[in-house]
């Protein structure tokens, strides 16, 4: 499963050494194609010791001060249109302070990433209409309310590794912009809320939460990606308006049987590992499949994947195949796969040192098997 990331290029920082952006506490202005848009502040916390101090020594050497909340972005223009404050110890009072609502007209992507925001005010986040990219990942969130109503033009949310209970209604009747969403790591029981973006809605990740039901997706006629993984769902079901879905990761759950897919005749990667599965089956219609993973299941034997004919990758290790046999009528003739994973299997303890040179010998297309590049040997 994907976790959203951040990077800031730097070409032509002036203010602040370059290597200020992998520090904690940075606040940092992107370069944008303008130069004259481009700044970065550094954020100076006093570390405090055991007895409260800043466990610094006062040594009679000028000292540089911290930089108050208030402080951070006042050198900033106002056409800046990319900030990030990243690890900075911000909470929500601190935010308020930072003075953002200053920079509204411009600002198209905001990154608060590891910090102690726990509320969001509409006072503070209303005037930045121009939000683009919105990134909370790692906070203390616990509701959204109408913070972001005015975000209109938002096609990126990441409210990953907060304390959100609920999909907040808000999102689908205003930030009708909206691609991707990001609810890693949150308290979600239930799939709702979603409906209302149906038309621009492309990637939803839900994974590390406290799903039971895969539900409320039956609008999104749209999604192409959707990352359930690490939750409690026992059953692959309610998918089959998703015709466009791509990509369908629901790893570590309750699954323990391969169904639900027939409408998804355009899915090309499907990760299912470390669930209860005992069969190969239910993918007759998912032709375009290029990458298959099923590790960590219950499997007994390779079967039900002879006719995917853009298969790329199998990744069936650690389970309980016995035998080769099923090997060459199943995955000989696959042209485009390219690599298989099948070790921890009982089959590579029986073949012991053989294990290696037969499954090259039947599959003379891979290039890689399990953890290790193929030397082909000659014919």
């Amino acid at each position: 499963m994907s976790e959203p990331g951040t990077t800031s290029e730097n070409n032509t920082a002036t203010t602040v050494d370059s290597q200020a952006t992998d520090a904690p506490n940075a606040a940092v202005a992107v370069p944008t194609e303008t130069p004259a848009k481009v700044a970065r502040v550094e954020v100076v916390r006093p570390q405090a010791g055991a007895d409260g101090s800043s466990g610094e020594e006062d040594d009679g050497e000028d000292e540089e001060a911290a930089i108050e909340d208030s402080q951070i972005l006042e050198d900033l223009p106002d056409e800046t249109e990319d900030i990030e404050l990243i690890h900075s110890r911000l909470n929500s009072n601190g935010v308020g302070k930072l003075g953002l609502p200053r920079f509204g007209a411009h600002l198209k992507r905001l990154c608060l990433r590891q910090n102690f925001i726990s509320h969001l005010d509409l006072e503070v986040f209303g005037a930045l209409t121009a939000l683009e990219d919105l990134d909370f990942y790692d906070n203390k969130i616990k509701h959204v309310g109408t913070a972001l109503n005015n975000m209109a033009n938002l096609t990126t949310l990441d409210l990953s590794f907060n304390l959100i209970k609920h999909i907040p209604e808000e999102l689908e009747t205003h930030l009708t912009s909206l691609k991707t969403i990001f609810f890693v790591q949150n308290r979600i029981s239930h799939i709702a809320n979603l409906g209302g973006l149906a038309a621009t809605l492309r990637s939803v990740e839900l994974g590390g939460n406290r799903l039971r039901k895969l539900e409320g997706l039956e609008a999104l006629v749209n999604l192409e990606e959707l990352w359930v993984g690490k939750n409690k769902i026992t059953k692959l079901e309610n998918l089959g308006a998703l015709k466009k879905l791509r990509i369908l990761s629901i790893q570590s759950n309750r699954i323990t049987k391969i169904e639900g897919l027939e409408s998804l005749e355009n899915i090309e990667e499907f990760y299912i590992s470390h669930n209860g599965v005992q069969r190969i089956e239910g993918l007759e219609n998912n032709v375009k499949l290029r990458t298959f993973d099923l590790g960590n299941n219950f499997v007994e034997r390779l079967e039900g994947v002879s006719h995917l004919t853009k298969l790329e990758e199998l990744w069936i290790n650690d389970n309980k195949i016995s035998t080769l046999q099923d090997i060459e009528p199943q995955l000989k003739h696959l042209e485009t796969l390219e690599t298989i994973y099948l070790e921890r299997n009982p089959v590579q303890a029986s073949e012991g040192a053989a294990y290696r040179r037969k499954l090259i010998l039947l599959l003379p297309q891979i290039q890689q098997l399990d953890a290790t590049y193929v030397k082909q040997f000659p014919a």
